[in-house]
C-alpha cells in the first residue's frame, strides 16, 4: 500500500469502559484501526473485525461492536471554480446494527446526512444533495469507508 493511496484520520473510540484516541487508515480496499492493542480491519467501518495477530488470538475474527467511533476529515467543496475548506464529521455507532451519521461543516452551515445505516457512500450522497447548486466535493474519498 503506498502512502499516496492511504487516508489517515484521527478520532475517538468510546465504549462502556471509556474513551481513547485512535488512528483510522483506509487504503481503498480496507479500513483499519488499532483499539486497546487490537488491530481491527474490514472492507468497511461496519465490517471491522479483529485481525489475527500474536497475543490477540482470543479476539481474532471478533466483530467490533458495542461502541462509537468518531472522526473528522478535511473535504474541500468547490463552488464556481473556487475551493473552500470544509470538514466532514463522522459518527458511527456499532451495535446490533451499524448507524452512521455524517455532518459537513461548510460555509457556516452544517449539512447532515441523518442516520444512514452503515453505508458511507449513501450518507455522503445525502450530504452532497443538500449543497448549493453547482457545488461539488473537491476530492474523492476512498471507496472503502
Amino acid at each position: 500500500m503506498s502512502s499516496e493511496s492511504t487516508e489517515v484520520w484521527t478520532g475517538w473510540y468510546r465504549d462502556r469502559n471509556g474513551a481513547e484516541a485512535i488512528v483510522i487508515t483506509a487504503d481503498g480496499r480496507q479500513v483499519s484501526a488499532r483499539i486497546r492493542g487490537v488491530e481491527y480491519t474490514g472492507a468497511s467501518f461496519a465490517a471491522l473485525r479483529a485481525a489475527e495477530a500474536a497475543g490477540a488470538a482470543e479476539k481474532s475474527g471478533e466483530a467490533l461492536t458495542g461502541c462509537v467511533l468518531e472522526w473528522d476529515l478535511p473535504l474541500p467543496v468547490v463552488l464556481d471554480g473556487a475551493a473552500q475548506q470544509a470538514t466532514l464529521s463522522c459518527l458511527l455507532t456499532l451495535g446490533e446494527r451499524a448507524d452512521l451519521s455524517l455532518t459537513l461543516h461548510y460555509g457556516g452551515t452544517a449539512y447532515e446526512s441523518g442516520i444512514a445505516g452503515g453505508d458511507f457512500e449513501e450518507a455522503l450522497d445525502r450530504v452532497r444533495r443538500q449543497l448549493p447548486e453547482g457545488a461539488v466535493f473537491g476530492r474523492r474519498l476512498l471507496q472503502t469507508a
